[in-house]
């Protein structure tokens, strides 16, 4: 008798670690996965981002795949700031973007954003960086960049409110040296969005990525909308994303209406 108890006691006690485990690992995945919606956390991501844009060109017969990698590196300096690295390296297969252009596959401009952030957010719950964003010349075809320097101040602001990650990212460049038969560049560069994690690591989210050409004086504005998962391969985490959006305004020769995307977070150990 005094044995069956005994098992009883530890079979409950069992299950007890079992469900406790559980949670904590549920928690720490939803914690994860909300890190992860700050673009100035102090993690190593390797984003790969893919976007699919379709009715591209004055006849809008033309289309669009561009893959991002976008790794993200954060640096230590001192206890009470970071240096947060964040490159966009994008790797474009487009076709008829003109009449007659044909399709060109190849790297694209890369884009370098430094961010000077505090590692803790302030007593308001506000974190915050600023620092400077540059545009390499690195296209491989004519048509996949704009033979253009650039370079200018980028900065974001971000609070997280239980579940909500709610922010605004932002900066601005201009050409300062290139191809002098390339039109210059003067771009302005918005991204509000907004974020919701739930315990089980699953994370909604609603932005745009609207760019005003002062030079044309046209804007570009897709909004966008995404659903990911944090899950683990072996002990790495991967939050995968999947989302649609849509254009609500675009130059005459721009992408146009309903646009794709696809995208795998790696998080990497220190």
């Amino acid at each position: 008798m005094k044995a069956t108890v005994q098992c009883s006691y530890l079979a409950a006690a069992l299950l007890g670690v079992l469900i406790t485990t559980q949670v904590q690992s549920q928690t720490n995945d939803a914690d994860l996965a909300q890190q992860l919606t700050n673009p100035v956390a102090d993690l190593i991501t390797v984003p790969v981002q893919m976007n699919f844009d379709y009715d591209i060109g004055p006849f809008e017969d033309g289309s669009k795949i561009q893959t991002n990698v976008q790794p993200v590196i954060p640096f230590k300096l001192g206890p009470d700031w970071n240096l947060i690295s964040r490159t966009i390296a994008p790797i474009i297969y487009q076709d008829e973007i003109a009449p007659g252009s044909g399709s060109q596959f190849g790297l694209g401009d890369i884009n370098v954003s430094l961010f000077f952030s505090p590692t803790k957010a302030n007593e308001s719950g506000i974190i915050w960086g600023v620092g400077p964003v540059f545009v390499l010349p690195t296209a491989t075809d004519r048509l996949l960049g704009a033979d253009k320097w650039a370079a200018g101040p980028a900065g974001l602001v971000l609070t997280i409110r239980g579940p909500w990650t709610l922010g605004m990212l932002a900066n601005h460049v201009w050409s300062f040296a290139g191809d002098s038969d390339r039109d210059d560049i003067s771009n302005t560069f918005l991204q509000p969005f907004a974020a919701y994690t739930t315990p089980d690591a699953w994370t909604f989210s609603l932005q745009a990525e609207s760019n005003y050409n002062w030079k044309m004086e046209r804007w570009s504005v897709p909004i966008n909308f995404a659903a990911s998962k944090l899950v683990m391969f072996g002990k790495l985490p991967v939050s995968l994303q999947a989302g649609v959006g849509y254009w609500v305004d675009s130059p005459r020769s721009g992408a146009d209406g309903i646009r794709y995307r696809l995208q795998a977070s790696v998080v990497l150990p220190k």
